[in-house]
């Protein structure tokens, strides 16, 4: 009877233990996003700089925003940025365009995953360009 006492309680043991390992650090539930660096585009007849940020595959998770920023060099503010809901690309448009500035582009993308729901975000870039 001892014996099957001990056997049990050994059981017991490794399977808690097992259990509070597993508990205590889930495996992270990942998103990809894609930065686009900065370039000109024309919107109703003038030029201004832009970037997206677009949510790609996703294991486990589910992207619930985006953000894409631009900022020019040597500019006095932080730039501009715009964001996407849900898993829509997030389009930045930065002016004025200045011919031969240096922008630069970053972005973020953001996920949940698990029960309950917990946020993780991945930062992309940052993405230069001479335009």
């Amino acid at each position: 009877m001892f014996r099957t006492f001990a056997v049990v309680s050994a059981a017991a043991l490794a399977l808690g233990a097992t259990a509070a390992v597993a508990g205590a650090q889930p495996a992270p539930s990942t998103c990809q996003y894609e930065l686009s660096p900065p370039s000109v585009v024309n919107v109703s007849g003038t030029d201004v700089v832009t970037a997206t940020v677009t949510p790609r595959a996703c294991d486990g998770a589910v992207t619930f925003q985006t953000v894409a920023c631009i900022q020019m060099a040597g500019a006095s503010d932080a730039g501009t940025c715009a964001r996407g809901a849900g898993i829509l690309p997030a389009q930045v448009f930065f002016q004025p365009y200045r011919p031969g500035a240096v922008y630069t582009s970053t972005g973020r993308g953001c996920a949940s995953a698990g029960n309950p729901p917990q946020a993780s975000c991945q930062q992309s870039g940052p993405l230069t360009a001479t335009l």
